[in-house]
């Protein structure tokens, strides 16, 4: 069984460690006292330049303090990774902390601080009276240098990337990553038929053991268990669904053998909340909890919400341009449907982008106009079979309105399409109206 598991493991430890921030700076500790090591004895093959030579009493306060500056350094890079989780938890969105934690910048700047610490401790215990590792105390200073270089990239990254806006455009690009990756298994997708499941109830309905939101499927492996037993596995839950202890995760469908429930359940990766990884719309997910945050009475930003909108809109029209059946199905190499998945069509990716905003920013001219803009933009770009989604969306915008703007002539205002919210060029001005 544990073979069986081992790809759920995996993945489980592959989140852990991307989103661990202590695992790369211990790697930097034990690489800063092998490099302390390798110093000492380079001091011992070699005479350094006639410029490193110090003192033992100049080398030990040198040393002595670079270790002081590196412990204080860390306390500081950890008050900012505390005032960032107070703010993305109050004012932006808690999910977007899965994000921030697998910062790699983030990551280096603490190894680098753990590296000097350990290199400038290791090298100390080898100052003698009569013995100065002359070249360990040089290269030092200069893990202080670039210490104190990373520290400012950190934080001019960090004061800029900050900004709802600059989350924004970062959340949509790792969304539209994942999508175009996905994107590229929906092209190698089988047609899907109704004649792809068998007729008649499945012959064996596979549970989940434990609880979890679906973080990922191992697809390869389970086309080849569905191969091996020559049968049609049909994943009954969406990718971020949460699945309660003893739910159907599975069903199988015909075969000439049954398989083991574990080979099935060890190819599905459940965790505490969603990932990424395989869900775009997490992304989006993400940038609307951003928007009607910026919509609540506490906040009140329309102007934020405007500016997520953008980014949202451009995530839409990605997603409109591909084929979205709805459910996928995965062949074998001969062709034969071998793996039946769930998958969220046009009008899901729609009415999450839109429908809460357009509840929570009802009541803002600014939203409202910024709204109606980005729906005709889809209108504009997007293939027919797209629009009768954008369309009814369309509609329940303007019954929004009439309840939030009983009066005609705010209402008018408001009822106009503007990429800049309010301020920007209005379409509905050539019109007269």
């Amino acid at each position: 069984m544990g073979v069986v598991t081992s790809w759920a493991a995996r993945f489980r430890a592959r989140q852990y460690i991307k989103a661990s921030l202590w695992i790369v700076p211990l790697f930097g500790l034990v690489l800063g006292g092998v490099l302390a090591e390798w110093a000492l004895a380079a001091d011992r093959t070699g005479r350094p330049p006639s410029g490193w030579h110090y003192s033992a009493s100049t080398a030990s306060g040198v040393l002595t303090a670079i270790v002081g500056a590196m412990v204080a350094l860390l306390g500081f890079v950890v008050t900012i990774g505390v005032l960032v989780v107070q703010q993305a938890t109050g004012t932006l969105s808690p999910r977007y902390m899965r994000l921030w934690y697998r910062d790699r910048l983030q990551k280096v700047v603490l190894a680098t601080f753990t590296g000097t610490f350990a290199f400038a401790f290791s090298l100390l215990r080898s100052i003698e009276d009569d013995s100065v590792p002359d070249l360990g105390v040089t290269l030092a200073g200069a893990a202080v240098g670039v210490s104190l270089v990373l520290l400012l990239i950190y934080l001019n990254r960090f004061t800029h990337s900050l900004r709802p806006v600059a989350i924004a455009e970062l959340v949509v690009r790792m969304g539209q990553d994942v999508f175009t990756k996905g994107a590229a298994a929906i092209r190698d997708a089988a047609p899907h038929p109704s004649e792809v499941v068998p007729a008649g109830p499945p012959a064996l309905r596979i549970r989940s053991e434990h609880g979890g939101a679906i973080q990922a499927f191992d697809l390869r492996r389970l086309v080849a268990e569905a191969v091996r037993h020559d049968c049609v596995l049909v994943v009954t839950r969406l990718i971020g669904d949460f699945v309660p202890p003893g739910a159907v995760l599975v069903e199988v469908h015909g075969g000439t053998s049954r398989p083991a429930p574990d080979r099935v359940t060890g190819r599905v990766a459940l965790g505490a909340e969603r990932t990424i990884e395989q869900d775009p719309a997490f992304a989006l997910r993400i940038l609307v909890d951003i928007a009607i945050r910026a919509l609540s009475p506490a906040v009140n930003d329309p102007t934020t919400a405007v500016q997520v909108l953008n980014h949202i809109e451009t995530f839409l029209h990605r997603v409109g341009g591909v084929r979205l059946p709805g459910r996928f199905v995965l062949a074998d190499h001969d062709g034969h449907p071998r793996l039946v998945l769930p998958g969220r069509d046009w009008e899901s990716y729609l009415q999450l982008a839109v429908c809460e905003i357009r509840d929570y920013g009802s009541s803002s001219v600014q939203v409202c106009r910024r709204l109606r803009a980005l729906l005709e933009g889809l209108l504009d770009t997007l293939p027919p079979e797209r629009h009768p989604a954008v369309r009814e969306e369309l509609g329940l915008l303007r019954e929004a309105l009439g309840r939030s703007f009983p009066d005609a002539a705010r209402r008018a205002i408001a009822e106009r399409a503007d990429r800049q919210g309010i301020g920007g060029y209005s379409p509905s001005l050539d019109n007269g109206t």
